[in-house]
Formats: C-alpha cells, structure tokens, sequence
C-alpha cells in the first residue's frame, strides 16, 4: 500500500500543492498539522477554507476541543485509521502538514515511555519558574538536540515530558525513537519536501501574518476566552496565539506582536526544515506549492509512484 506526505516549512504552500495532487489523482488531505486538530483555533493556523479545499475530503482536522490536550500518540492512531479508511475506499491518502513530530509519530512510530513522575515535573517546573522556561529549552538542547529542534522554546509542557524521559531513562527521545515501529507498517511513503529562499519565505511570513490580523485573529483569540478556554489551554501555546495572549496580558502592543510572529515563524521555519532534512528519502522540491513547475514535478513524482 502506498501514501504520499507532503512536508516542509511554513508558509511554504503545502496546502495548495496538496490539493492540487488530490485533485489530479484522486486523493484525499490527512493533516499533519498539531494546531490544526483544534476545534474554533482556525485563522492563526491558517485552516484552508472550504473554497481553498475545493471539494476535496480534509481528514484530522477539527477533531479536538480548544481546552483539550491533544498528543502525538492520539494523532499516530486517529491518522492511521484515516489513512487506511481512505485506501480501503480505493482514494489516495495523502498526508499534508509541517509538523514533524506528528509526521514521525505517525510514519516511525512513538515509543511507550515512562510512566510521569511528578516529584521530577515539579522540580523542572521551579527551574522554569525561576529560570524562565527557555533555560529548560537550552538544557534540552544539550542533552537531545533534535527534540529541540521541534519544540518551541517556551512550549513547557513538552520541554518538561522530553528531560522527565532524559532524566528517567538515561536516554533522549531522539534515541528512544530510533528504535520504534511505524503506525503504518504495511505502507511505503514517498515524502515530498517544499523549501524556497529565505527571502521568498519572508515575504510570504510577513503578508500572512498581515492577513491573519486583518481577517480577525485577535477577535478569534477573544471568542475562544470568552467561551471558557483557558490562557493556558495548549491550543494558545503555538505561534500567532501565544503571542497574542501576551499581547493581551500587557507584554507588548499589537506593532511588535504582528513583528516578533513574523520573525518566530521564520525561526520556526528554519527548525522545521532542520528537522525534515533528517528524515530519510525526502524528496525536496524547490519553490512555493503555487507554482506551476513545482506542481508539474510534484505530480510527476507522485503518478511515477502510484503506478
């Protein structure tokens, strides 16, 4: 059986290539996308729209609330069962998102891990608290550079669980990963990779940024408190809505919010790439997914495949 993955940074114009390829060969979107499961997060993550998704089945998308926490382990499960549902019904999956981790999870698979300890969490939480949070991304950064590569420097949650398994077991992540089994071991997966210069990514960051705003993401941000998600519900903690909260909390005017999303997406960006130049048999494809030559060799891949 066969998939295609369409990865990559952001802003890059995943979504439109993959609807493209949907379109051409019959396919189906899965999303590997951590905001994106989140129910009513929809202008900060850059859903598509209905009309962007021009008809085309969009999987994993929407399928969790804004006050849930939402795990790699859950996506490995949900993404396989949509995978296979698409493939039984004689449709093309194609699995279209940037974030790595869930990529992995999903294609590599995920270890058990230990059981949490809290003494542990607390003891890293007060280094937080009294260190900052970026102290615990540096730590990590010493002891499993991949894995942080793919978790946001403030994203404490997540800093916490990958030195909790350091600390516990002696061992990274990266190392325990190694070591895993796919979610879809009777899948081969061709992965294509998008990537564009710097200065092409910089563009495009700085006008959907401009667009987000303009389309109402501080309001979204507002609905969602005042429906009762918590500041601190994990789907407030990637980019464009954690800043905002803070935003909201006095740390900065809406000026330097718009500028410091901009330069966190471009950081973000240069990380995703790091992190998909590690995987294996990545075939990278050069300029954004709007592009008609980019478009016509993605294609030609995928029916070279598929065949």
């Amino acid at each position: 059986m066969k998939l295609v993955a369409l990865v990559g940074p952001t802003a890059t114009g995943k979504t439109a290539l993959g609807v493209a390829l949907a379109e051409a060969v019959g396919g189906e979107i899965v999303s590997c996308d951590s905001t994106a499961v989140y129910r009513g997060v929809d202008i900060g993550t850059d859903k598509p729209t209905a009309l962007e998704q021009r008809g085309i089945p969009h999987h994993l998308i929407d399928v969790a609330e804004p006050a849930d926490t939402y795990s790699a382990a859950q996506y490995a499960k949900d993404a396989a069962a949509a995978v296979r549902d698409i493939r039984a019904r004689g449709r093309w999956p194609i699995l279209v998102g940037g974030t790595g981790f869930y990529f992995r999870a999903l294609v590599r698979g995920l270890f058990p891990g230990p059981a949490r300890d809290d003494v542990l969490r607390e003891r890293l939480r007060r280094v937080a608290e009294h260190r900052q949070v970026e102290s615990l991304h540096r730590w990590l950064a010493r002891v499993d550079p991949d894995s942080a590569l793919r978790i946001q420097p403030r994203d404490q949650m997540r800093l916490i669980r990958a030195l909790e398994v350091y600390l516990l077991t002696g061992r990274s992540l990266t190392a325990h990963f190694s070591q895993t089994r796919s979610a879809l071991p009777e899948f081969t997966v061709l992965t294509l990779g998008l990537v564009d210069s710097r200065a092409d990514l910089q563009a495009r960051v700085a006008r959907r940024v401009e667009t987000q705003f303009a389309r109402g993401v501080v309001q979204e941000v507002e609905r969602l408190l005042e429906s009762g998600v918590p500041e601190t519900a994990h789907a407030f903690s990637g980019l464009v809505y954690r800043q905002i909260i803070e935003m909201r909390q006095g740390v900065r005017d809406e000026e330097a919010t718009r500028a410091l999303i901009v330069r966190e997406n471009l950081k973000y960006a240069r990380r995703q790439l790091m992190w998909f130049r590690k995987e294996a048999d990545v075939r990278w494809l050069t300029g954004p997914g709007t592009d008609r030559d980019v478009q016509v060799e993605a294609l030609r891949l995928v029916q070279t495949f598929l065949a």
